[in-house]
């Protein structure tokens, strides 16, 4: 049984890096794309769009960050003070993807496109 907690240890780990190697390669590509079409195009245009992909870029990598944390939590350390914290982590990132999805697209993700909260 201690194999598969540190097998799965490792897989937690490499989940998160991916997670954080999401997040540094798009912010990177972002950073790169915008510097190369900041004077080419509209400033506004081009800042917008490099918030969205840096914005998506994190979105991404929080997603597989939770899934380290709940992965470490559910199999290697199963303690209450664990779940209670890997649920205060879970809310935290949880509200950050959602504030981040809402500064991206402009409106609420449980709303189509185009529709304004009145509709």
């Amino acid at each position: 049984m201690e194999d598969f907690k540190n097998l799965i240890t490792i897989v937690t780990y490499g989940v998160e890096g991916f997670g954080v190697v999401i997040i540094v390669v798009g912010s990177l590509v972002a950073t790169i794309r915008f510097l190369l079409r900041w004077r080419a195009g509209p400033p506004d245009a081009t800042y917008q769009e490099y918030r969205r992909v840096v914005g998506r870029a994190i979105i991404l990598g929080l997603e597989f960050l939770i899934a380290g944390d709940v992965i470490r939590t559910v199999i290697v350390s199963h303690t209450l003070s664990s779940v209670a914290v890997l649920a205060l982590v879970v809310v935290i990132r949880a509200f950050l993807s959602f504030t981040l999805a809402m500064e991206i697209e402009g409106r609420f993700p449980w709303q189509k496109p185009g529709i304004d909260e009145a509709g």
